[in-house]
């Protein structure tokens, strides 16, 4: 019996050959493989990332923005001025201490550490926090507000007022230092072809400062965190956009960007609220490395199916023409899915930085 001119039994092992080598377990297996390694090795590299399309979305990054306090800067304040303009200065320090005790800001903190000495507990009431500007309690009657310069119009220039009951009490300036190798990473990454933006709450000449040494073009001071959303929404509608940040202020900014990338030491909000989370508080070394990472898994997943596609592509017609055998067709197969699986191990142990 004929079929086309052909052998039914020829042409009953062609269709077999043809079903065995469609079959499409190597183009199944190109994408999981390499997300798999490319977590385990970011893994390895203390870079937590949540989810296999976080790496695919890394890949397509253009601008990265920056958060000053605590993501380029230590966030590690010492208090370089302490001016008090009314009252007892111990008695203002414990004051601030335990207002302070009340924030996660990294300025809380540090205010928190240079003044736990002239700690004396203080029974507090009305707690109130406005995130980026101030917070503020009462106090046997009084009201006091510690707060940026945006609580209080003043022609002198300083970092912290203390009011109470609206009236001027005490003045700080603190000051604040780069994390170690800040100037390689945003070096490496220039290099690499991406846009970087500071989008600070801090003032305006501390962050122009901080952009010109480190060659940031694009900088956005002075921003509440309602104004990081619209910033982070406008660059996104642009571009792909990441945003690293550690605070607060910034868990709504690193949600609304292309990918959110927070650190280890962060608040518990923006590590929730971010894609990758960075383990090495001490500098932003590893931010280069979870980029290249990103790359480079979409990288294998390309080649991964290149080599699927390619292979059906070639041998489909030939098992039509009946010169492959089905077991032949099966090992090649099987050969075709130890290839993608031998590509995608290969990103484990591959030179990326």
């Amino acid at each position: 019996h004929y079929i086309f001119s052909i052998e039914m039994q020829d042409a009953f092992l062609r269709s077999i050959a043809v079903l065995v080598i469609s079959c499409p377990c190597a183009m199944g297996l190109a994408t999981p493989t390499a997300v798999m390694v490319g977590i385990g090795r970011a893994a390895k590299n203390g870079i937590l990332i949540k989810g296999g399309d976080t790496l695919e979305k890394l890949a397509s990054i253009k601008n990265i923005v920056f958060d000053k306090t605590g993501t380029l800067t230590t966030g590690k304040f010492i208090v370089s001025e302490f001016t008090v303009l009314n009252g007892e200065e111990n008695n203002i320090k414990n004051i601030i201490y335990n207002i302070e005790q009340h924030s996660s800001h990294p300025i809380a903190k540090s205010l928190c550490s240079a003044f736990q000495e002239n700690n004396s507990p203080l029974k507090l009431a009305n707690i109130n926090e406005e995130k980026g500007i101030s917070i503020s309690a009462d106090i046997d009657n009084n009201t006091y507000t510690i707060g940026s310069s945006k609580i209080y119009a003043s022609a002198k220039q300083h970092d912290l007022f203390v009011l109470k009951n609206n009236e001027l009490i005490a003045t700080l300036n603190i000051s604040d230092e780069l994390k170690k190798d800040t100037h390689t990473v945003i070096s490496t990454l220039h290099k690499a072809g991406y846009s970087t933006t500071l989008l600070s709450g801090d003032k305006k000449e501390k962050c122009d400062i901080l952009s010109a040494e480190l060659g940031i073009k694009t900088t956005y001071s002075e921003q509440f965190p309602q104004d990081k959303i619209a910033k982070i929404e406008t660059l996104v509608n642009t571009n792909k956009t990441a945003m690293v940040g550690d605070g607060i202020n910034d868990a709504p900014a690193l949600a609304n960007a292309t990918i959110g990338i927070s650190l280890g030491n962060a608040t518990q909000i923006a590590i929730q609220s971010a894609d990758v989370v960075l383990l090495n508080n001490e500098d932003l070394s590893q931010l280069t490395q979870t980029m290249q990472i990103g790359k480079h898994t979409l990288l294998t997943i390309k080649q991964n199916l290149f080599w699927a596609f390619a292979y059906n592509l070639v041998a489909i017609p030939i098992a039509v023409m009946g010169l492959l055998n089905p077991m032949w067709g099966a090992l090649f197969m099987a050969f075709s899915d130890v290839i993608v699986i031998g590509n995608s191990i290969r990103l484990r142990y591959k030179k990326i930085f």
